[in-house]
């Protein structure tokens, strides 16, 4: 598949396309089938890999956000709720529902009557049926349900569902669906410039693995590039920047059965259980580093586990009980209102504006909402294109892939097998190891032993690839410089990693 893609970006210049879309996380991924659906001429380019982003940065949830209700966004709640189940009905496997309670203490911020309200609130927003029945619970029924929780205070809380997805997963199986439709994808491809002559944008792609330029010509373009989207040329898109970060954890240092929602002031942290593992998050701060190169640093560490510990004093748990972190930007728009607000304050409502005749730039959103972001992009693109596009199919048309041998069933990581790997070099874009342990498997977040699966995958992937001993060496590196790693462990991972 990689070299197939190389060679179409060769032979790009002499085809014209109705759309031309950059940024191949959620949104750009959803613009693509979204258009491709449609019959429209589709080709969509990353400077990186698809999802290396925000998109697989997240908490992997699908969420109407039920916070954004005591701030009195219920259009912005009821948008992403019904998005939830459409999305639990069109991809059943990315959408795994998840119950989650969420305690009250005495002297907290939040009034249980109020989330009792809310939470019955949020069932009707979803359409009348949410993913499962709220409630609201006393004390007793709270330490029932959630074992180890602190009891001093404890007023009681309540419980409703939201979905658990693979961020990163939706992304692909978006990605395939649209090229099934027709849409030519490119990862680490560089749009370098776009110009507007005679109502068409000739733009200039650079293929990052060769260096080779090649020429795109396309009636439109789309900018989902998320939090890069504000550095292109013809962009009018503002932005503020926010760091969120979480980290895993084995579930049997923290053994809830159900998610659990734990705030500090008016900031929401998650403790969601995954598999065998626990994911803890997130933080919300505002971020003015490369979104490229954002970390976990000690006291993103340190707060998420004060926290936590707080909630569950048995558990202590300290920065040795980690296995992985990630940690990614939020692109949300940036207005003169919120420039002065706390990040968690910020509406994560999204904004689809033409910058320049045939230009449409796509920001702010969240995972849930991709779809119906999607949809309105490609109708805005109608006001350029001639014929106009019929009407999107994307609310209706399952997100199904062709069938394969391997299987990525649900939203934990698959088998660790050279089948795996296989699949994904031949029909997932994977270009390089952290391509592969980050994105397409989630293998490095969820595994312990990561240097010893990164160097059988890595001696997999040079099957596949044919990559020679000196290449397998360079990807050992790169995947360690690519990696969130706890920072107490990282001396002994560097020297099995560089010494497999």
């Amino acid at each position: 598949m990689n070299e197939l893609s190389r060679e179409r970006l060769r032979r790009l210049g002499s085809t014209p396309f109705d759309v031309l879309v950059i940024g191949g996380g959620i949104v750009g991924a959803g613009v693509a089938r979204d258009a491709a659906l449609r019959g429209l001429r589709t080709v969509l380019v990353d400077k990186s890999d698809f999802a290396s982003g925000t998109s697989s940065r997240s908490s992997r949830l699908l969420h109407g956000g039920l916070r954004y209700l005591a701030h009195g966004r219920i259009g912005l709640v009821r948008e992403a709720s019904l998005e939830k189940m459409r999305l639990s009905r069109l991809a059943p496997h990315l959408c795994e529902p998840l119950p989650f309670v969420f305690p009250v203490w005495k002297g907290g911020p939040w009034g249980l009557w109020k989330l009792s309200a809310g939470v019955h609130l949020y069932d009707m927003l979803c359409g009348g049926r949410n993913l499962g029945s709220s409630a609201t619970l006393g004390p007793g029924g709270m330490l029932r349900e959630v074992p180890g929780l602190r009891s001093d205070g404890l007023r009681g809380g309540v419980r409703y569902f939201d979905g658990l997805t693979n961020d990163a997963r939706l992304v692909i199986d978006t990605l395939r669906s649209a090229e099934a439709a027709g849409a030519a994808l490119l990862n680490y491809a560089t749009l370098e410039s776009a110009d507007r002559i005679a109502a068409e944008w000739r733009c200039t792609v650079r293929d990052e693995l060769s260096g080779d330029p090649g020429e795109v010509r396309a009636q439109t373009v789309v900018n989902t590039a998320g939090a890069w989207a504000a550095g292109l040329a013809h962009s009018r898109v503002r932005l503020r920047l926010t760091k969120g970060v979480h980290l895993v954890a084995r579930r049997s240092s923290l053994p809830v059965t159900q998610a659990v929602v734990l705030s500090e002031g008016r900031r929401i942290l998650f403790v969601i259980p995954w598999g065998e593992r626990v994911i803890l998050g997130t933080t919300d701060t505002d971020y003015s580093g490369d979104p490229a190169d954002v970390r976990t640093d000690a006291a993103d560490i340190e707060y998420i586990l004060g926290v936590v510990n707080d909630a569950f004093p048995e558990a202590r748990l300290t920065p040795p009980d980690l296995i992985s972190s990630w940690a990614g930007v939020r692109p949300l728009i940036a207005s003169r209102q919120n420039g002065a607000g706390a990040p968690s304050d910020i509406s994560r409502g999204h904004q689809i504006r033409v910058a320049e005749p045939g230009w449409i730039d796509v920001a702010g959103g969240k995972l849930t909402t991709y779809r119906l972001m999607a949809e309105q992009a490609v109708d805005r693109l109608g006001e350029f294109l001639r014929p106009k596009p019929p009407r999107s199919r994307t609310a209706q048309s399952p997100l199904a892939v062709e069938p394969d041998s391997v299987r990525f069933s649900g939203v934990l990581p698959p088998p660790f097998t050279r089948e795996v790997v296989r699949h994904c070099c031949q029909k997932e874009w994977v270009v390089h190891l952290d391509d592969l342990m980050l994105r397409r498997t989630s293998w490095h977040f969820y595994h312990a032993n990561q240097a010893e699966l990164a160097g059988g995958a890595c001696c997999w992937m040079a099957e596949q690839l044919g990559w020679n001993g000196e290449r397998k060496r360079s990807e050992l590196q790169r995947y360690y410089r690519m990696a969130e790693f706890i920072e107490a462990r990282a001396g002994a991972f560097e020297h099995e990693l560089l010494n497999p």
